[in-house]
C-alpha cells in the first residue's frame, strides 16, 4: 500500500500527520516505510529520529563538450528543446540548470565532442526509525528541480506493508512526482480561507490524475461548513479531524511526536488508520 500525504499549501501539518500515522501504522503490527519526498526541506527526520545508516549522492548526465573537436555545427543546440546549449562561432556554451538529461545532444554531434558527465543534484538518506523504514531525499541548494531527486528518494524505498510518502507542498510538479504512482493520497488541510483554496486545487489535481483520495482537517473547529461542503461536493471523506488545541502545537515545536505527547490523540489515529483501512478496501 503506498500512500501519499500530500496538502495544497504549506503549514497545513502534513508532516505531522504522516509522522504519527506511520508510528500509529508500526504500533498496530504492520512494516512501515516513512519517504520523506519534501526534499527542498525535507523534517520528517526531526519527529521520527531515525538513526541513518547509509547516504546516497543523487546525480544527473549533463553534456560537457570538447571545444578542440567540436565543428560548432549547431546540431546539438537544435536538438534540445530546452535552450541549455548555445552553439557560438567559436565556442559552444552548457548551462547545466537547464538541461534535462535527455542525451539528444550527444547523439547527434558527428563530431563525437560531447560526452555525458554526472551532476550532482542531492542526496538520499536511509535508516531506521524504531521499527519503521527510513528514507528522505535533500536537494542540494541551487537546483531547480527537484523530481529527479524525489525519483530517487521513492526507488530507494524498501518494501512494506504500509509505505508512507511525505509529499512536498502545493500542486506543481514536485507533488505530482511524489502522488502520481501511489495507491491512495490523504490531503491535509486546514479550516481557513487560504486552506480550503489550495484544498480545491488539490483535489482537482488528484481527479485529474484518477487517484482515490480523502481528507484529513487539521487545527479543526467545531464550525467548518465550507470545508464540509467543498468535501461533501467532490465526494471525498473527510477520515480525521486533529482538534486546534495548544499542547499539540507545544509538542510540534518541540520536535515530539502528537501520539506521544498529547493524552487522547493515539485514538484519533487509530481512528483515522480504521477509516482508511476501510476506503482502500473499497
Amino acid at each position: 500500500m503506498k500512500l501519499a500525504v500530500a496538502s495544497g499549501k504549506g503549514g497545513t501539518g502534513k508532516t505531522t500527520v504522516a509522522t504519527n500515522l506511520a508510528v500509529t501504522l508500526a504500533r498496530h503490527g504492520q512494516t512501515v516505510g516513512y519517504v520523506d519526498c519534501d526534499v527542498e526541506a525535507p523534517n520528517g527526520h526531526l519527529f521520527l529520529k531515525p538513526d541513518v545508516a547509509r547516504e546516497n549522492p543523487v546525480g544527473r548526465l549533463v553534456p560537457r563538450v570538447d571545444q578542440e573537436r567540436c565543428l560548432h555545427c549547431g546540431d546539438c543546440a537544435r536538438i534540445c528543446r530546452f535552450n541549455a546549449i548555445v552553439c557560438l562561432p567559436e565556442q559552444t556554451l552548457v548551462y547545466d540548470e537547464l538541461c534535462h538529461s535527455c542525451g539528444g545532444c550527444a547523439l547527434v554531434c558527428t563530431a563525437g565532442a560531447i560526452t555525458e558527465a554526472s551532476h550532482p543534484m542531492g542526496v538520499v538518506k536511509t535508516g531506521l526509525a524504531g521499527k519503521i523504514q527510513f528514507v528522505s531525499g535533500t536537494l542540494n541548494v541551487g537546483e531547480a528541480a527537484s523530481p529527479p531527486v524525489i525519483r530517487a528518494t521513492k526507488q530507494a524505498a524498501p518494501p512494506a506493508d504500509w509505505t508512507i510518502l511525505d509529499a512536498p507542498p502545493g500542486t506543481a510538479c514536485p507533488m505530482i512526482e511524489t502522488v502520481r504512482d501511489c495507491h491512495y493520497v490523504l490531503l491535509v488541510t486546514e479550516p481557513t480561507p487560504f486552506g480550503l483554496h489550495d484544498l480545491r486545487l488539490a483535489l482537482d489535481v488528484a481527479k485529474t490524475l484518477k487517484l482515490p483520495c480523502g481528507v484529513v482537517v487539521n487545527r479543526a473547529q467545531p464550525r467548518m461548513t465550507e470545508t464540509r461542503e467543498l468535501c461533501e461536493s467532490a465526494r471525498v471523506p473527510i477520515l480525521a479531524e486533529i482538534p486546534d488545541a495548544l499542547d499539540i502545537a507545544k509538542a510540534y515545536s518541540q520536535g515530539q511526536l502528537a501520539v506521544e505527547a498529547v493524552p487522547g490523540l493515539q485514538q484519533t489515529f487509530d481512528q483515522l488508520l480504521r477509516r482508511l483501512r476501510a476506503e482502500v478496501h473499497n
